[in-house]
């Protein structure tokens, strides 16, 4: 670990929104690099680490959602969305692509700030190894609670922040019905009926990297109104 700020990649077709969001957001405490489009953004991201990336939707050429889609192939650093588009559609859209957040223009600059502070603070800190990790297992999947980390036999399976605060939550405790309201934390609150669609779509995303078969979940399940239980061997 070091002591140096968090690092943010702002990506912005619009050069004065660039330029805004970046003194903004360094004298709110933060390293700061933009990029243009898509492709500039790209080779940014095969130089440099960043700790977030703060993407506008609608871009010439890859559009935000597109790029998200694309870097969560091999990626899992934290994405925010921001765009126009206030629909719950196109929030589920973004969500479905792998973003953490979505913030919808124009915003207010303190929102924007406490939606970066939350998604930073739902990303696992790395934890030097102790002597006996504690670990919950379902099936070929293996989940060590300390580190964070999700694995099938010897792969490391990917996890975005959102993903990894969920598994956090389950395996605090296992066998506990948790409802979509506890399990929303800092997620976006526009209106309930997106919010409760936006779990359920961080849930089918994680069912996919834990179960054989995701449409009959054995361990991620389903409770009937009350919300979402883990079930480990």
């Amino acid at each position: 670990m070091t002591d140096l700020p968090p690092h943010l990649l702002v990506v912005d077709d619009d050069e004065r929104i660039r330029g805004l969001l970046q003194k903004f957001l360094i004298r709110n405490g933060f390293l700061v690099s933009t990029a243009r489009d898509a492709a500039q953004a790209r080779r940014l991201l095969a130089g440099l680490e960043f700790d977030m990336l703060v993407l506008d939707v609608m871009m010439p050429g890859e559009d935000g959602i597109s790029l998200t889609r694309a870097l969560r192939a091999s990626l899992t650093v934290p994405i925010l969305l921001l765009t126009a588009k206030g629909e719950t559609a196109n929030r589920i859209e973004g969500f479905e692509a792998g973003a953490d957040d979505y913030l919808i223009k124009p915003f207010e600059p303190k929102e924007l700030l406490l939606r970066i502070n939350a998604i930073l603070r739902r990303v696992p800190a790395a934890k030097p190894t102790s002597a006996a990790p504690k670990v919950l297992h379902m099936g070929p999947v293996r989940y060590d609670m300390d580190r964070g980390e999700l694995w099938r036999g010897q792969d490391l399976i990917r996890l975005t922040s959102t993903e990894a605060a969920l598994m956090r939550i389950f395996s605090a405790q296992p066998g506990t019905a948790m409802s979509r309201d506890k399990l929303v934390g800092d997620m976006p609150r526009e209106d309930s009926a997106g919010q409760e669609r936006a779990v359920d779509v961080q849930i089918t995303r994680l069912r996919r990297k834990i179960e054989d078969d995701p449409k009959a979940p054995r361990y991620l399940q389903t409770v009937r109104g009350e919300g979402y239980m883990l079930q480990t061997d």
